[in-house]
This record gives structure tokens, sequence and C-alpha cells, in this order.
């Protein structure tokens, strides 16, 4: 009888919690004035990281039903699937040319112009029309809904293509190479992991697309060891660089599995305020001082240090930054919530809410694919011209 696979992530959670209580020990022992120190556990935040633990552990499982059978190429719903987002983009081509007409009278006329000047001027011309009539409003609305349907039907398409070509097992069966099991081929699977991991951590900061996905895990105020199980659930709706490339190198599935147990079982430590320093080896391994940085919102530690157990990739790719200003943690604007499913789902809503408000198509790509600093300040000019010309209503 085959013996079954054991979750090196999952064999490790005794140790989570015992190193947890240590924390809180520590802390005790260390009293600090309520509320100066964001290391200190708070029960509902730290309830809330706890759910969404278990849910990432589960997340996984419920997907691969959900999603399996959307799959274009695997399952029997895929060509469904790819017809609601062709049949929302052509409908939405035609809302848009229907609120146009309903509210300018007339299409504009043939691009003459650069296309960033004439959105500018699409724009203005907008924001200077009168208070809208009832048909038009009702074509915004429904073209909006039709916008957001389009664009994340298509994000949900190519995910699950992505995942399905992309997977370990897949790609190693049509790999030349096998390294086998030893020592090197075990190093080449942590280390392989690891560069691959920094560059999709990167990514996930740099494109709202996968940091929907990813901002899970800085929505905590506080940093304690139970912040590092607050994890994301939505990793099937996003794309990434594949680790199944390491299969293609000879990296057997079982291999990378490891490393990326492994990989998050490293991660775990260095959420803590206990530990300041290690010292030398801080300039080759990723430490709590390199990843407080990464969690914090202040300006300068902004999308830094993305690196998992070594901090050498920063270093080799610009964005590294030490610690010297004491860090604020949390998210940019914070939600103020500690409802798990508010916490999962908050950017994905304002997403489609951004989408449906767009009014080019080159925006709502671009509120799905530029980075989530791009999408804030464009929402942000967008309602404060409205507000200025007094259409805040």
């Amino acid at each position: 009888m085959k013996a079954a696979k054991v979750d090196l992530t999952v064999a490790a959670i005794p140790v989570f919690v015992t190193a947890m209580a240590a924390e809180y020990w520590w802390q005790r022992r260390h009293p600090v004035e309520p509320g100066t120190r964001a290391g200190d556990y708070q029960l509902a935040d730290t309830m809330a990281s706890l759910s969404m633990g278990v849910g990432s552990l589960i997340a996984p499982y419920v997907a691969k039903r959900l999603l399996d059978p959307l799959t274009p190429g695997v399952g029997r719903f895929g060509k469904a699937l790819l017809g609601i987002s062709a049949t929302a983009a052509a409908l939405t081509t035609v809302g848009d040319v229907v609120v146009r007409r309903l509210r300018d009278g007339a299409l504009p006329e043939p691009q003459t112009v650069p296309a960033h000047v004439r959105e500018a001027q699409e724009e203005l011309a907008r924001l200077r029309q009168q208070p809208s009539t009832a048909p038009t409003r009702t074509a915004v609305t429904v073209t909006g809904r039709l916008a957001a349907t389009a664009v994340l039907s298509t994000a949900l398409t190519m995910s699950t293509t992505w995942a399905a070509h992309t997977s370990g097992q897949r790609l190693f069966a049509r790999s030349k190479a096998d390294l086998g099991t030893g020592t090197g081929a075990a190093v080449a699977a942590i280390l392989g992991w690891d560069l691959i991991y920094y560059w999709n951590h990167r990514f996930m900061h740099e494109s709202r697309w996968l940091w929907a996905m990813h901002v899970v895990h800085h929505s905590s105020e506080h940093y304690n060891l139970s912040t590092a199980l607050r994890q994301p659930v939505a990793d099937s709706l996003t794309v990434h660089v594949p680790y199944g490339l390491l299969a293609l190198a000879g990296v057997r599935p079982s291999l990378i599995e490891q490393a990326r147990a492994l990989n998050l079982i490293y991660q775990f430590w260095i959420h803590t305020e206990a530990i300041t320093s290690i010292g030398w080896p801080e300039k080759v391994l990723n430490t709590p001082s390199h990843h407080r940085v990464h969690h914090g919102s202040n300006r300068e530690y902004l999308d830094r240090n993305h690196g998992s157990i070594l901090i050498i990739w920063d270093r080799l790719f610009g964005t590294f930054e030490p610690e010297r200003a004491a860090v604020v943690y949390g998210l940019t604007t914070n939600i103020d919530t500690f409802n798990p499913v508010r916490i999962a789902s908050h950017e994905w809503v304002d997403i489609a809410r951004d989408i449906a408000r767009a009014e080019t198509w080159h925006d709502r790509w671009s509120y799905l694919l530029r980075g989530p600093g791009w999408a804030y300040d464009r929402r942000a000019s967008l309602t404060a011209a409205e507000d200025h010309l007094g259409f805040a209503s």
C-alpha cells in the first residue's frame, strides 16, 4: 500500500503554535505601554490571521473542484467561460457606443491625436457634461457591469489555463532531464524555488491582479508570528512565474513540493519583533529585520525586500532596503476589519468597481494589470475632478 504524502507545512503546525506561545510569553516578560508595540498579540487580529491560515489550507482543494470544470481544454465548461468573456467584451463595446451617443450626441472624431491626449480630452469633455439622463445612467451602469464581467472572466480564463499547462507534473513529463533525488537536486530545488519566489513576490506588489491575492498577507497592522499564517486564499485566480520551470530543468515534482514547504516554513520565524538582528548572516539571509521592512507602509519601505530564504536577490536586483526608521505595519490605506471574508475579498471588489467605472478599455485593463499605486492614484484623480465640478453624487 502506497504511503500518503506528508505536507511539511501541515506537519509543522504544532511547532508554529508552540512558537507563538513562546513569543506571547516573551511579550509578557517584556511589557510595554498598551498599544505601543505593534508586535503584541491582539485577539481579534490573531483570530483573523489564524482563520486565514486555515482557509489557505482548504482553498486549493475547493478551488480545484470549482475551477477545473471552467478550465479551457480541461473542463467541460471551459468553452462556456470563453464564450462569456467574448460576449461580454462585445456587448461592452456596443454599450460604449450607446453611452457616448446618449451623453455626447455623437461618437468622437477619428483618431488624429495620440491616444493619451485623446483620452484626456474625452475625460475633460465628459466631466463638463450636464448631469446625465436616466437612460444614460442606466446605459453606463449596464456597460460597466459588462466590462467587469469581460475583464474578470478573461482573467479567470487566463489563470486556469496557465495553471493547467505549467504544473510541475506536466512539465517534468516533457523534460528530458532528471536530476534524481540526491543532495544536488535538493539544493537546486531550494535555490530555484527561492529565485522564482523572489520574482513572483515582486510581481505581487507590482501588478494589482496579483496584489489582490497577496494583500491579505499585508492587511494586519500587527506583526507577530501569527501574521505569518495570514495567507492568501485566491492563488488560483492569478498567474505567476511557474515553479514548474524547475521540472523542465530536471527537478522532480516531489522535490519541488518539498522546496515549497521549506520556503514557507522558513518564512514563519521572520514575522516577529522579538528578534532585532542576527548579525552578519543578514547579508545573505532574509531575517526578521529585513522582513519587517517588507511589511512596512512607510514610503521608503514600500515594495522592498521580496526575498524568502535569501536576501541576496533583493541586493542583486535593486529592491533591498535596510531597517532604519520604525516600521508602520499594514496597508497605505487600512481596511479596518477583522472579517476574514472582507480581508480576502476587498481588493477584488475594488477592482471590479474600478473597471465598471472606467470608460475606456485601456483603463479597464490597467485597473487589473498595472500597479496598485497607479490604480489608487487614477481613482483619486477621477473622484477629485468630479468633486471639483460638482458631480460627486
